[in-house]
């Protein structure tokens, strides 16, 4: 075989498939020309169903009518005065009466039903072809029969005369064809009534299912299932809080981070979203009372970034981030940046000193030498000293003694107030480190580059109680901003390298109140702020063999 004559086998060409569509849009579509179609035809049925019974009503009844109209005492009187003929008064009456009134035919018959009339002559002096016992017996018959003319809507009288005895009896026939007729005119208006109403509902189901095109941007079913789907996995496996609000400011959706970021449960969906936080901050940020980007809010012990976006359906839906390790380590670089300015200066006045020591070695002033190392090592002592004497946890002893160098080095006094002592029995020393380190830390912003600048830590226990007092020589705080430092986002400072203020205070508060203790600012003794904060449960309960430490009497 010639290979140029082998040409590649043709693939097979794909049979067009037809079946149930997958867009919404079509189906909806379909689903609706489908119940749209059924209700016309349903309701063309049920229309042409009594439409028949109707028709056939009433040329009975109008067969009636004229058998009534032709049943005279002077009709009677004939059929009484005469033989029945082709040519007699009664056929003549009945002739005028059947071609006047349209009707099929008009048979008078006496009381043994023989008929005196007929459109065909030759039937004249016969017996009718049906029963007419029930009509000689005085009771008028609508019905629709069959005779010897076809069938046909009848009516039948009896006919009295002029005394009111039956010498007789009027049939009258109505064309059972016509009645056919008449029916199947009224078809092609009313199915044109029909289609004009399937035409509109076709047109509404179309435009209705555009719209839902549109909303559906034209997806499939399945895709929307598939997108219900990824979005169920996607909010409770990612790591940011998100919170889907309508447009009466209800929470619509909450993933799992979103309920262990606020503190909520499940139950919160449905709620307002004041109702569920409560006022505040947070909520305030939440439901766009509150604008920006990346706007901070403290909720609990918790310090989180909020972002929100409005939707087109009027609601919002706002993300949030955990920032409370961020903050933390934030707040720790700064520590430890103001730590290693103060090592700074410390390695300057420590060459100082040691120029100072070697200059007394080599004037061989021994002495003096002697008393200057031990002055400058004293002083280092007593401090350590005199935080582990009136503090006894070692993690907050180890906070103040830090505090205290760095305050040293910008100038300022930090010390412990007489009276003062903190056994080591907290249930969380952590918490208290963060109380303390966010005062201190205010009030040394608050005091440095102040003549005599000077910072009072207070420790006071009431069973199980602690008693936090900060006291500093600074400018204060005015009475019209003591709630407002308390507030998280608000400050007069400048931004610190984590980028954020207005925390601090805001999370003493919360730590405070998570406690059922308060934290408040007021006016220090020498004019400074004298910020005060109470933390019920703070300490264990004391071991009974432990000896008992009494604190010094406080001097204020």
């Amino acid at each position: 075989m010639n290979p140029a004559q082998t040409s590649p086998p043709r693939p097979l060409a794909r049979r067009r498939r037809f079946g149930w569509p997958q867009r919404v849009f079509s189906q909806v579509l379909l689903m609706q020309l489908a119940i749209a179609t059924g209700v016309t035809v349903l309701a063309t049925g049920l229309f042409l169903a009594p439409l028949s019974a109707q028709l056939d009503d009433q040329a009975m009844r109008r067969a009636l009518a004229i058998a009534g109209t032709t049943a005279s005492p002077r009709l009677a009187a004939d059929l009484t005065g005469t033989l029945p003929s082709a040519g007699g008064p009664v056929q003549r009456e009945a002739e005028r009466i059947r071609t006047s009134t349209g009707a099929e035919y008009v048979v008078v018959m006496d009381t043994r039903g023989v008929r005196w009339s007929h459109t065909d002559p030759a039937e004249i002096g016969r017996r009718v072809s049906t029963d007419p016992s029930t009509v000689l017996a005085g009771r008028e018959v609508m019905e629709i029969d069959s005779g010897t003319l076809g069938r046909s809507a009848r009516g039948k009288t009896p006919l009295r005369d002029a005394d009111g005895r039956i010498v007789g009896a009027v049939s009258v026939g109505i064309e059972y064809d016509s009645v056919r007729d008449r029916l199947l005119g009224a078809i092609p208006g009313l199915l044109a009534y029909a289609g004009g109403a399937l035409a509109a509902g076709a047109l509404a189901a179309y435009l209705i299912s555009r719209r839902l095109q549109r909303q559906t941007h034209d997806l499939a079913f399945s895709d929307i299932s598939a997108l219900l789907a990824e979005r169920e996995a996607m909010l409770h496996g990612i790591r940011e809080g998100v919170v889907a609000l309508d447009r009466n400011g209800s929470v619509r959706l909450m993933n799992d981070e979103a309920q262990r970021l606020l503190g909520l449960g499940p139950e919160a969906a449905g709620r307002p979203l004041d109702e569920v936080l409560g006022r505040g901050r947070t909520a305030d940020v939440l439901a766009g009372r509150v604008t920006g980007e990346d706007l901070v809010t403290v909720r609990g012990h918790r310090v989180l970034i909020a972002n929100r976006m409005p939707t087109d359906d009027g609601g919002a839906v706002a993300t949030l981030r955990d920032r409370t390790e961020l903050e933390r380590l934030g707040r720790e670089l700064d520590s430890t940046r103001g730590l290693i300015d103060a090592l700074r200066a410390q390695d300057h006045e420590h060459a100082n000193r040691m120029h100072t020591l070697l200059g007394l070695l080599e004037l061989e002033m021994h002495e003096e030498a002697v008393e200057f190392v031990t002055e400058v090592v004293g002083v280092h002592r007593a401090t350590a000293e005199q935080v582990t004497e009136k503090v006894h946890d070692p993690l907050l002893a180890a906070l103040l003694v830090g505090k205290a160098t760095v305050a040293a080095e910008r100038g300022v006094s930090l010390r412990i107030a007489p009276g003062s002592l903190l056994p080591d029995r907290l249930v969380d020393p952590r918490e208290l480190v963060t109380v303390v380190g966010n005062l201190v830390d205010n009030a040394l912003d608050a005091v440095a580059g102040t003549p005599g600048a000077r910072i009072d830590v207070s420790f006071r226990t009431e069973g199980r109680t602690v008693v936090l007092r900060v006291t500093d020589s600074g400018p204060g705080v005015p009475e019209e901003n003591r709630e407002l430092v308390f507030t998280e986002g608000w400050s007069t400072k400048a931004l610190p390298s984590h980028g954020k203020r207005g925390l601090g205070l805001a999370l003493v508060r919360r730590l405070a109140e998570r406690r059922g203790g308060t934290a408040r600012v007021a006016d220090g003794p020498e004019g400074g702020a004298e910020f005060t904060v109470v933390l019920p449960d703070a300490l264990t309960e004391p071991d009974p063999d432990a000896p008992s430490l009494e604190p010094v009497e406080e001097a204020r």
